[in-house]
């Protein structure tokens, strides 16, 4: 273990060395980027979202072949997906509208237009959940959460299961600690991917609070570690979070850009071509409001005015062209999940040289620090 200001009240509760959490974002976060992180100290987060429960034993069967340090599983909890809404009640000439604007897409991708409602969403969360418990996964990570389940945590903590939330609002924590939840991630409004708000808001800024502001809220208004997220990239960003009292950080963003990460290489690089003003939050990628890069998609649907469909609907309705888009290495038609740090952003290291880096950068700062103010 560290023994100093790094060796905080998460890393404790945890197991970990040092307080760096990588974000179990979708299409990124598989087996080796995990095991790296957490061999490097930190803690890796598998992402769980949509796997069919044996794929994801399987998976977390894999990471613990690679370490045998703590790691998490991360699911979201949206309402929208228990049970995933079905698209059959969504009026016709709401599907009409979105399916012409898709179309449109489609076109330059060689695909074929489409009328169609599209599928429901996979209902694998309910048994995502009971695989999480039955592995004793050391931490199950948590997103998008409507209404907290007690019940849920209870089982966890009989597991040895430490259960992880983030939140974008400071009801929100105190409704997740209420519940049972042992550490709170603060999510800024400069966070990549999407907002975890278990209700969609009618515009994206809504509840969009700095992470500068949201941290120390949650600090002062939860008694569990709270860890700092969105904007964060490097050693400035973690002793940041720690004079805002958080006990951590999670990074997402970062971890994008490493050998590990499962991304498309035209995100990785454009994540490195790209800085801060590159980013939007939209929902036309998936229904709920989300940060990622701008492109041809995001822009043209935007501008297009055609309806969004319902939470995860939306995602199931384009996803021929997200896929298409990946087979053809097309960024200008498929989701490129980003924060506003992406302006620090500039290799493309392994996952646990990124742990390494940070903790070196934050000693570094620490070490200016104390010579600015001895001199002051």
């Amino acid at each position: 273990m560290a023994n100093d200001v790094f060796r905080t009240e998460l890393c404790e509760l945890l197991g970990i060395e040092y307080p760096i959490v990588q974000s179990g974002m979708g299409g990124v976060a598989g087996p080796e980027m995990v095991a790296e992180v957490s061999r490097a100290g930190g803690l890796g987060v598998l992402a769980g979202l949509n796997v069919p429960p044996d794929d994801l034993r399987r998976m977390i069967r894999r990471v613990r072949e690679l370490t045998d340090r703590p790691f998490g599983v991360n699911l979201w909890l949206h309402p929208a997906l228990r049970p995933p809404i079905d698209p059959r009640s969504v009026p016709d000439d709401v599907v009409a509208g979105a399916q012409g604007q898709l179309n449109r897409f489609r076109e330059p991708l060689g695909l074929p237009p489409t009328v169609d409602r599209p599928p429901a969403a996979p209902d694998f969360l309910g048994a995502a959940i009971e695989v999480v418990i039955d592995e004793r996964i050391p931490v199950f990570s948590t997103a998008l959460v409507g209404e907290h389940d007690a019940a849920m945590i209870r089982r966890c903590h009989e597991r040895g299961v430490t259960v992880m939330t983030m939140v974008a609002t400071v009801d929100d924590a105190r409704a997740a600690t209420s519940a049972g939840v042992d550490v709170i991630v603060a999510q800024g409004g400069e966070a990549g991917g999407h907002r975890s708000i278990g209700d969609k808001p009618v515009t994206p800024d809504a509840q969009s609070i700095s992470t500068m502001a949201i941290v120390p809220v949650i600090v002062d208004a939860v008694r569990v570690p709270v860890v700092a997220a969105g904007g964060i990239a490097d050693g400035r960003g973690l002793v940041a979070a720690l004079a805002l009292g958080a006990s951590g950080i999670l990074l997402g963003t970062r971890f994008v850009a490493t050998r590990e990460s499962m991304a498309a290489e035209y995100w990785k690089k454009r994540l490195l071509e790209s800085d801060a003003t590159a980013t939007t939050l939209t929902d036309v990628f998936s229904g709920l409001w989300a940060r990622g890069l701008r492109n041809r998609f995001s822009e043209e649907y935007r501008a297009s005015g055609a309806p969004v469909l319902p939470p995860l609907v939306q995602r199931s309705a384009a996803n021929d062209i997200y896929a298409q888009a990946a087979k053809q290495q097309d960024g200008e038609f498929s989701p490129m999940w980003a924060g506003q740090s992406i302006g620090l952003i500039h290799d493309l290291p392994g996952a646990g040289d990124v742990v390494h880096a940070i903790v070196r950068e934050a000693r570094q700062v620490l070490r200016a620090l104390d010579t600015r103010v001895r001199l002051a």
